[in-house]
């Protein structure tokens, strides 16, 4: 255990919270930085004037020194209307109130505004001393809503100063125009405001979504390189460990079958055998370790890939564990992808593995091995009967998901007349490309008790 650990590194590391993926942040709440779309979001709003916990207090402040300003011009700056009186004043000063929730509800406070301040019109007050009130409501009304409302609310602004003014003659209608322009003006002003708002929103989608999109491949890479390390080591070991237990019962048996003439001999060939299993599986796991930590220090991660010329070892290895095999490779190593070699040597390699563990004492199996144009068929029949009761595993799917990463098919399954079958087609290269390969089947496990163990 810890050679393993020492191979793989950060792989094994228990300190990132499950769910995590590797250079993401956690998901919780609690602690989790914000990310950049969040950060360049609340940076906007608060340049944009967009809404932030402190807006109505924001807004009260301005609304304060805008009745300030408009007491001050109705002091100081006569425009030949009557100076405002004790009515005048209160017109003024409640003109003022509704713009502390003018982000809130925006139309609702100009409608309240309206009325308070054509009847301070209807005075004969000064005109200018209002003026900046009705401008900051229009401009709000212009940069939180749609166009056309904005387009309506200033015709009919426009519409009721200019009743108002007509009983001024030739000087309402300058002052009319005046005013006009300045409306105009703010409202153009306000739907500029909400275009850039807009945009920049859209803006700050994007990067959000961009970063989402990362993390998830982040996730998906993590997820991706569990289930190859996974597949790595149940196609080693499983193989491996159960040559062993095989070759160890026939140890046992030899030595308990009859103690008064003990075969030495057989017992010490199966002890070799035992021993070399071991020392072969050593080798691999230590070249599958050297992998996973050449792809962690930023090699391609892929190493020396097993292929067709490691096929006649399998071979040998099952009939060393007592399993009849015959075999028919007719598939220069040379000629197949390194990808579709692996594949058909973890086919193979699971499929013997499964026929000396649950077909039985004396199976026959057969592996075959058969290049085309455009692909390579790989076929592994057993005879035997199978063994009840086994336990559940990951066999097919692992080689399953071994021909799908090469874009082939696998069909497994009990054979008519007893047996079991496992036969895929690997594309090859270029021929892939011009006959490609039908959608992954299913595999098939209808063998009773043992099919899924397999």
């Amino acid at each position: 255990m810890d050679n393993v650990q020492a191979h793989t590194g950060t792989v094994t590391t228990p300190a990132r919270p499950a769910g995590t993926a590797a250079g993401a942040e956690p998901t919780g709440t609690a602690g989790r930085r914000p990310r950049a779309g969040e950060r360049l979001r609340a940076v906007v709003a608060r340049m944009s004037g967009g809404p932030s916990p402190h807006a109505v207090r924001n807004d009260a402040y301005r609304a304060a020194a805008l009745a300030v300003l408009a007491v001050a011009l109705g002091l100081a700056l006569p425009d030949g209307h009557r100076r405002p009186d004790a009515l005048g004043w209160t017109l003024l000063l409640l003109a003022h109130v509704p713009l502390v929730w003018r982000r809130r509800a925006p139309l609702l406070v100009l409608c309240v505004m309206v009325p308070v301040i054509a009847t301070y019109h209807a005075h004969d007050y000064n005109h200018t001393a209002p003026l900046g009130a009705t401008l900051v409501a229009l401009y709000t009304v212009a940069a939180t809503g749609r166009p056309l409302r904005a387009v309506l609310t200033g015709v009919s602004v426009i519409g009721t100063m200019v009743v108002l003014k007509t009983s001024d003659g030739m000087a309402g209608v300058a002052e009319s125009l005046r005013i006009a322009g300045w409306i105009v003006a703010v409202l153009l002003c306000g739907g500029y405001v909400r275009v850039h708002r807009q945009y920049v929103s859209s803006v700050v989608e994007r990067a959000e979504r961009a970063e989402r999109t990362r993390e998830e491949e982040a996730r998906r890479r993590v997820a991706e390189e569990r289930l190859r390390i996974a597949r790595d080591l149940h196609d080693l070991l499983a193989h491996s460990i159960t040559l062993i237990g095989v070759q160890t019962a026939v140890a046992a048996h030899v030595l308990t079958a009859d103690p008064d003439r003990l075969d030495r001999t057989a017992v010490a060939g199966a002890l070799d055998d035992i021993a070399e299993t071991c020392r072969t599986a050593r080798g691999e796991l230590r070249t599958t370790l050297e992998v996973l930590r050449a792809s962690e220090l930023g090699g391609d991660g892929r190493g020396p890939l097993p292929g067709l010329d490691g096929v006649p070892d399998l071979v040998a290895a099952a009939r060393t564990a007592g399993a009849r095999v015959t075999a028919d490779v007719a598939a220069p190593a040379a000629g197949v992808p390194s990808a579709v070699g692996a594949a058909a040597y973890r086919v193979v390699q699971e499929a013997l593995t499964n026929a000396v563990r649950h077909a039985g004492p004396g199976a026959h199996v057969r592996v075959r091995l058969h290049a085309e144009d455009w692909a390579l068929r790989v076929t592994v029949t057993d005879d035997g009967v199978g063994a009840p009761g086994a336990p559940p595993g990951f066999g097919l799917v692992g080689m399953r998901e071994r021909v799908r990463s090469v874009g082939g098919t696998l069909d497994a399954g009990p054979r008519e007349g007893g047996g079991f079958a496992v036969s895929a087609v690997l594309p090859l290269g270029s021929g892939a490309a011009a006959r490609p390969a039908p959608g992954p089947a299913p595999v098939r496990t209808s063998r009773p008790a043992e099919g899924e163990g397999r």
